[in-house]
């Protein structure tokens, strides 16, 4: 199997894994508990809080440890709005992650009024049309720093100027930028900022939520006040270790140019085969280093997959009940619909190499053609 799905998830790292062995092995206490295992435990998850801080230029207070990005888009989105008496509106973009888009629709019951902002054909958000969009019953404006599908990457540090000059804050979902590229709370001038760590080589169920110092928001898990009152619930200790000696490691890998290179060297490999058959999606240059999201004309993503030997990647389309239609994300940008059925998602990572980027070109093109398309 070639792995070019990275976006989706990443393997766990090694020396993650290790970390997180004592704490699975000898170490099992409660974090909570006054005994001396108890309070070694306590030190372990404040280590790793101060790296989590660290990765993204925050204070540890600032950070607010759960369990991915889907609670922690949940908590801010949905928070922000129990805390308020009433009523209100938010901002966000068309092509956030469900987690956050969900959250919004489900506001919608109680009132809350989402108002949406178009995209251009690479997936950026204008923020001009952030400022247009401000009532003066807003509260939030919520828009990811990067997308998952093609890889943008949003001018929010303009974004939240135009929002806080209304005094409006500003939340974005950074779970698929923090680890790829530099990820500064203070240079973005957010007021949230949600992290996942199984984007980054930690194991899947554990994240976090920076929270400007100042901010509050109304937790959605009521208990015994762990993470000073905002997310009760006893700490997944080996996942928050895991997080931590991640984010020690994403720290020293970030500029890698080899990550860079590999997705390049992948589109001009398909290009070269394929020529004007394949379409790029999202930005040419303001994406993530590591995601090509490319549109084969003339047949359908699942088809495509399906015929891969032995590569694992993602659709751009959804299908269901035999309807098929292009990704939301795709289809916000305005994709011609041809090239949005057709489109696959390519994500490299760490342990990608050269050779398996070769040999994947040779699959790729191989199951085209083995679909009729010459």
């Amino acid at each position: 199997m070639i792995y070019l799905d990275y976006n989706a998830t990443t393997p766990t790292d090694p020396a993650v894994v290790d970390a997180m062995l004592p704490y699975l092995r000898e170490l099992h206490g409660n974090p909570s508990s006054h005994h001396a295992m108890g309070r070694r435990i306590r030190q372990g998850i404040e280590n790793a809080r101060t790296e989590v801080a660290a990765l993204i230029n925050s204070s540890p207070d600032e950070i607010v440890l759960m369990s991915g990005g889907t609670e922690a888009n949940n908590h801010v989105v949905k928070g922000l709005a129990f805390a308020r008496a009433a009523g209100g509106s938010i901002v966000t973009s068309a092509v956030e992650h469900p987690s956050v888009a969900l959250a919004c629709r489900f506001l919608e019951r109680f009132g809350i009024q989402v108002i949406q902002v178009g995209v251009d054909r690479s997936g950026r958000v204008d923020p001009e049309s952030v400022r247009r969009a401000l009532r003066p019953d807003t509260f939030l404006v919520t828009i990811m720093l990067a997308n998952n599908e093609v890889g943008t990457i949003q001018p929010i540090a303009e974004i939240a100027r135009v929002a806080h000059a209304a005094r409006v804050l500003v939340h974005t979902d950074a779970a698929q930028a923090v680890g790829k590229i530099p990820v500064d709370v203070k240079a973005l001038d957010v007021d949230f900022l949600t992290v996942a760590g199984h984007k980054f080589y930690a194991p899947p169920g554990v994240g976090a939520l920076y929270v400007r110092d100042g901010q509050k928001f109304e937790s959605l898990l009521h208990g015994a006040g762990h993470e000073r009152g905002r997310r009760a619930g006893t700490e997944a200790v080996p996942n928050i270790i895991g997080l931590g000696a991640a984010a020690v490691l994403a720290r020293k890998h970030l500029g890698d140019e080899r990550i860079r290179d590999l997705r390049d060297r992948l589109h001009r490999g398909l290009t070269a085969e394929l020529g004007e058959r394949v379409v790029l999606n999202g930005h040419p240059e303001l994406r993530l280093p590591n995601t090509l999201n490319i549109g084969f004309r003339g047949l359908l993503g699942t088809d495509l997959l399906a015929a891969m030997d032995g590569i694992a990647a993602s659709q751009g389309s959804a299908c269901h009940f035999d309807q098929h239609e292009p990704s939301a994300v795709l289809t916000a940008m305005g994709v011609e619909r041809s090239v949005g059925l057709g489109s696959i998602r390519f994500s490299v990572g760490r342990y990608t190499t050269e050779a398996e980027i070769d040999e994947a070109v040779q699959r790729i093109v191989g199951a085209y053609r083995s679909l009729g398309r010459r």
